[in-house]
């Protein structure tokens, strides 16, 4: 397995990782840009942006983009984060010529036809009510809003009713003017092919790409607020966390080491003493979610209005039990489950595109499995120590959704954790 990156005269970065025993080939186009990037009153553009993208260009209608990926077996799709978008097609070798051509020409050729923003509008008003009925979907949303507040990081990601109502041309394509120039993206693939050709390929159709503006981002400022929905369920979904450090830090590791030490698989702390010593919920884990210049560390969890707050102080007693008394082999355990992933990954195309085109747009280059196993393994005690007092000497945020009368508010959780 060999990853080679070019950049072309226009400033568009070409990546590959030849995977010699591979029998398809999965490329894509992200784009440093995200939903945090919207301008004020724009909320949810990139999203719909992101649907329009195979609804339409100067050589082929939404059928015809449809049908000539499927006719050959391929499969496309895209996706909106908080910091990028990515759009791509998974298919065999013989047909990465195809792959490229219907990439550039989405991304470069695209008309935004009227009548398809009109019924794709119609169909993200439904994707953010579906979000709004779906419980576990809307607490996390609700939290986003208690950590960050006003910030486009404490939006929703798909917008909301009003904003999507008053997107059209003239907005999306002011977004893609403004974000999607070749120094803005990275084109990437992983599978059976050979670099050279594949730059070939995307320079001849990605030549006529320009220079766009870089994200002019703020820091956010982290709020501690307490979101709730009061809802007539069975259950109540609850969510709490604490502001942490972000992607490009060197405690990146130690996040991912103590979110599945602490609530990942079922030998973690908050499954078998949440789940299985006491009962009190089928759903509970912990999360690290690192944009590039902040994060959040929390934990999710379902349960009864009756045994939250048991729930909540037995996540609280264990995050502060692990500031002292993390065990040699639970953490060798995390560690491992870590290492296995990182290595599990490498026999997927898509997998290994996708981390592919993640490094470069983070860090600028790409990260070999050799760097990734050395720095998980350099994750120890003292260090996740080190984070934890860092992590919980901050106010948290929370959010519920369902029955949330008798929960307790989020300066009866901070307490906890101060106690």
């Amino acid at each position: 397995m060999q990853t080679t990156i070019s950049r072309l005269e226009n400033g568009l970065t070409v990546a590959s990782t030849h995977m010699p025993d591979a029998h398809s080939v999965a490329l894509g186009v992200w784009i440093k840009a995200g939903a945090r990037d919207e301008s004020e009153g724009q909320n949810g553009v990139a999203h719909f942006l992101e649907h329009m993208a195979f609804k339409g260009t100067r050589n082929r209608d939404a059928a015809h983009i449809a049908r000539e990926v499927e006719d050959v077996g391929g499969f496309m799709n895209a996706h909106t984060s908080r910091e990028e978008t990515a759009y791509y097609i998974n298919l065999l070798p013989e047909h990465l010529e195809l792959g490229v051509e219907i990439l550039s020409d989405i991304l470069t050729a695209s008309t935004l036809p009227k009548h398809e923003i009109e019924r794709e509008r119609g169909v993200i008003i439904q994707e953010i009510g579906q979000s709004l009925d779906t419980p576990d979907d809307l607490v996390f949303e609700l939290f986003n809003k208690a950590c960050f507040g006003d910030h486009t990081l404490g939006q929703s990601i798909l917008g909301t009713q009003q904003t999507v109502s008053s997107f059209g041309q003239q907005e999306l394509k002011g977004f893609m003017d403004r974000f999607y120039g070749s120094n803005q993206m990275i084109v990437c693939a992983a599978g059976l092919l050979k670099h050279e050709e594949f730059v070939v390929l995307v320079g001849e159709r990605f030549s006529g790409l320009s220079i766009s503006a870089v994200p002019d981002r703020s820091m956010p400022v982290w709020q501690g607020g307490d979101s709730r929905a009061d809802r007539d369920l069975e259950q109540t979904h609850t969510v709490f966390g604490f502001s942490a450090p972000g992607i490009t830090t060197a405690q990146r590791y130690d996040m991912l080491v103590l979110a599945n030490l602490y609530g990942g698989g079922m030998s973690s702390r908050l499954f078998q003493k949440v789940r299985e010593d006491r009962g009190l919920c089928y759903s509970i884990f912990a999360f690290a979610q690192m944009m590039s210049d902040t994060g959040v560390f929390g934990v999710y969890a379902g349960t009864s209005e009756e045994t939250a707050n048991e729930m909540l102080k037995v996540c609280a007693a264990e995050l502060t039990d692990c500031l002292s008394n993390i065990q040699a082999d639970e953490l060798l355990r995390s560690k491992q489950q870590l290492k296995a992933s990182v290595l599990m990954r490498l026999d997927s195309v898509s997998a290994t595109m996708d981390s592919l085109g993640r490094h470069i747009a983070l860090f600028g280059k790409a990260q070999n499995k050799d760097q990734l196993i050395r720095s998980i393994e350099a994750v120890s005690i003292d260090s996740l120590s080190i984070l934890i007092a860092k992590i919980i000497a901050g106010r948290p945020a929370m959010a519920a959704v369902g029955p949330v009368s008798a929960v307790m508010n989020v300066t009866d959780l901070s307490d906890l954790f101060s106690s």
